[in-house]
C-alpha cells in the first residue's frame, strides 16, 4: 500500500527470503565446519525467520518509500544514488547496532542461544551491506518504472 506497487513487494519479499537462506545456510555451514555441531537448534531457523523479516521489512520500507519520493524530483537512477545516501547511514548504523545487541547472545552457555546470536548477527550484517545496499538498489535499476507499476510518479 505505502508503494502504490504491485510489482516492488514482491522482489522486496525475495530479498527477504534471500537474507534469510543465505544467513541459514552461513550459519549451518559455520556451526558445522568450525563448531562441530550436528546442525542447528530446531528453534533457530524459526526465530532466525521472525527476527531477519522484522528487520528487512522496516529496512525495505525506509528504503523504498524514499527511492519513491526521490523519483519525484530526479530520474530513477539518480533518485536511488539520493536514497541510499541519505538513508545508508541510518540503515548501516542500525544495522551495526542490532548485530552487536544479538551477539551478546552468543556468550550464554546455552548452544542454541550460541546459534541464534551469531545467525541473527550475521544475517543482520547480510541484510544491512549486501541486501539493502546492493541487491534493492540493483533490482529497483533492472525494474525501472515497473518498480511502481500499476502506478505512476508524478513529478513534482
Amino acid at each position: 500500500m505505502l508503494l502504490r506497487s504491485l510489482i516492488a513487494p514482491l522482489y522486496l519479499m525475495a530479498t527477504i527470503a534471500f537474507t534469510y537462506f543465505a544467513t541459514l545456510g552461513l550459519a549451518v555451514l559455520v556451526f558445522q565446519i568450525a563448531f562441530d555441531h550436528v546442525g542447528v537448534g530446531s528453534a533457530v531457523p524459526f526465530f532466525l525467520f521472525v527476527f531477519l523479516n522484522a528487520l528487512s521489512v522496516d529496512y525495505n520500507i525506509y528504503l523504498m518509500s524514499r527511492i519513491r519520493e526521490e523519483a519525484r524530483r530526479a530520474p530513477l537512477g539518480e533518485a536511488t544514488v539520493r536514497a541510499l545516501a541519505r538513508t545508508g547511514p541510518v540503515i548501516t548504523s542500525a544495522g551495526l547496532i542490532l548485530a552487536g545487541t544479538f551477539s551478546a547472545l552468543m556468550t550464554l552457555p546455552l548452544q542454541d542461544l550460541l546459534q541464534l546470536g551469531f545467525a541473527v548477527a550475521a544475517g543482520v550484517l547480510i541484510d544491512t551491506f549486501v541486501t539493502r545496499t546492493l541487491i534493492v538498489p540493483a533490482l529497483v535499476s533492472i525494474f525501472g518504472r515497473w518498480n511502481w507499476w500499476p502506478s505512476r510518479i508524478e513529478r513534482a
